[in-house]
């Protein structure tokens, strides 16, 4: 199994949703973060003065998945929360020893 973490602009979590659950993901954890990368933020105008905004506002898709569908789930990221522009986000992807459902008991994928 693997766990995908996709941090995104806000206004695409949407369109990234679906296009997951069209390749077959049945459920994901969302949390709104902030963040910067290598542009270090952004200038921003406020009442005529000028400030840099070091934590620009994203969200944090994460999804546990079987090994099979990893290809088709970071094709899904990228083509529906691309937008061309700086900060369109990053997707990571990590190795998961263990999964269990806490109601039930089940244990790696059939926990998922």
């Amino acid at each position: 199994m693997k766990k995908v973490e996709a941090i995104i602009k806000p206004f695409k979590l949407d369109e990234v949703k679906d296009a997951l659950a069209e390749v077959g993901v049945k459920g994901m954890t969302v949390t709104e973060v902030k963040g910067f990368g290598r542009t270090g933020g952004k200038r921003e105008v406020y009442r005529g003065s000028a400030y840099v905004v070091d934590f620009v506002p994203k969200v944090k898709i994460e999804v546990v998945i079987p090994d099979a569908l990893v290809v088709p789930v970071l094709e899904a990221i990228e083509r529906s929360a691309k937008t061309g522009r700086i900060g369109d986000g990053k997707v990571f992807v990590f190795h998961v020893e263990e999964a269990v459902r806490i109601r039930t008991g089940e244990r790696g994928e059939d926990a998922v």
